[in-house]
């Protein structure tokens, strides 16, 4: 079976790749991306669009960029892929192409209403994909994963891996939240699935089984690494102030980065199990507590 991935490089890519190891798989470099035609895509099962402009909590990216590579580019894919003899379509968008903040727990059913460029340009491709006419031997799968981690990750769960490996005390253990985690194996694993079984079209929130406060990640961090975990419950006022400060002087600490670190944000993955029947491999819990971050 021949599979043709974007993004391969990246992240989720390279887990991917790793995961798949005994496919046929090409990459599409994004320079093949932005001319790419039906006959590149011939001869594939399976077509894997993990490429995108990721969300930047540093602001510097010019917001036409996000439309450009989450759209545009998906567009253009997927134009050649209905027009190719491939026969599955895997777009890899967000849970933010449906909400910055949940309360609840976050289904397919929400009513999406992005508030970031980010978030917009994903659910515009989306909508591109569920709008054109689709053959009957072709399929589509929108997965909107949660905050993915796992080795080689650079996010957010690095920089609270980071802060557990130097002993330093967690310091917003004051914030009470809930939210939800993605292991990438977790995510590769629903990607073989949707490659290797007949399952209908569709869109699919993916997570993990269990939601996770913040604190009780630090102490799962910690154990993994045989340290005692440090938490440091400093008033939430003054954490907010600090925030404040990192968006003027560009410091580690923003509000961006700190809403996504105590947010509650509850994601529901019970449509992709049903859909797959079966279930994920790894709990929530083993997910973070085997993740090796670098």
């Amino acid at each position: 079976m021949s599979i043709k991935v974007t993004g391969s490089s990246g992240f989720v890519g390279q887990n991917l790749l790793a995961y798949l190891k005994a496919t046929d798989i090409a990459a599409i470099n994004r320079k093949q991306l932005q001319r790419v035609t039906p006959e590149h895509l011939n001869g594939a099962y399976v077509i894997v669009h993990l490429a995108g402009k990721a969300h930047d909590l540093k602001k510097t990216s010019c917001t036409d960029e996000y439309y450009q590579v989450n759209y545009e580019l998906t567009k253009k894919l997927y134009d050649a892929f209905l027009e190719s003899d491939a026969k599955k379509f895997i777009f890899i968008s967000s849970v933010k192409a449906v909400a910055d903040s949940v309360v609840g727990i976050l289904t397919e059913d929400a009513v999406p209403n992005p508030q970031t460029a980010y978030g917009k340009s994903k659910l515009m491709a989306e909508e591109y994909i569920q709008a054109q006419k689709l053959p009957e031997d072709k399929s589509y799968y929108i997965l909107r994963p949660c905050m993915i981690h796992g080795p080689g990750n650079k996010g957010n769960l690095n920089l609270l891996y980071n802060v557990v490996q130097k002993g330093i005390p967690y310091p917003l253990a004051a914030f009470e939240n809930k939210r939800s985690f993605l292991s990438v194996e977790n995510l590769c694993f629903v990607i073989k699935q949707l490659i290797n079984n007949p399952i209908a079209s569709g869109v699919f929130h993916v997570a993990d089984d269990e939601s996770l406060s913040t604190n009780k990640v630090v102490e799962l961090l910690a154990n993994a690494s045989s340290k005692k975990a440090k938490l440091l419950k400093i008033p939430v006022k003054i954490v907010r102030t600090m925030a404040k400060l990192g968006d003027l002087f560009r410091l580690p600490l923003n509000s961006e980065r700190l809403q996504k670190l105590t947010e509650s944000y509850q994601v529901s993955n019970k449509k992709v199990v049903d859909a797959m029947k079966v279930p994920l491999p790894l709990s929530a819990i083993d997910g973070l507590t085997n993740t090796k971050m670098k």
